[in-house]
């Protein structure tokens, strides 16, 4: 794994990711690593005190952290949501607007490639948590 890539301008979070289990029988833990397939929504009652929350992506194709995120960000988390694992940089575009402020791919990823990604698309198809107007909306208010 390589270096965290940040969207935040907060301090970075030093405190080692448990696991779900592990945080759900702790009371002090900050962190929080969720594999594919667990549900995110156990964290729900534990937002208030997770300042980071990493969410695991064991091959680029596995969709589940997608959803992961958006509840996590529906449900009101505003502390870090990072993307682990097989994060590629076609997808960091689509992961951000999930609300992924921050990723921790397995390979690194070259910054002007990223950069270039990321400002590809000026419109939208879908809303999201990342507040952007859909097309539809602007075109038909």
């Amino acid at each position: 794994m390589v270096e965290a890539i940040r969207f935040r301008d907060d301090d970075v979070h030093e405190e080692p990711a448990v696991s779900l289990d592990a945080v759900l029988d702790q009371s002090n833990a900050t962190a929080v690593r969720i594999e594919a397939g667990e549900d995110a929504r156990l964290l729900l009652p534990l937002l208030d005190r997770l300042a980071l929350i990493e969410v695991d992506f064991p091959v680029f194709g596995d969709g589940r952290g997608y959803s992961a995120a958006q509840i996590l960000r529906e449900a009101g988390y505003k502390g870090e949501l990072r993307a682990s694992g097989d994060v590629l940089v076609d997808q960091i575009a689509y992961m951000r607007r999930c609300g992924f402020d921050a990723f921790a791919p397995d390979a690194p990823l070259d910054p002007k490639v990223m950069d270039k990604a990321l400002e590809l698309y000026d419109a939208v198809y879908q809303g999201t948590t990342d507040s952007r107007a859909p097309i539809w909306k602007l075109r038909h208010g």
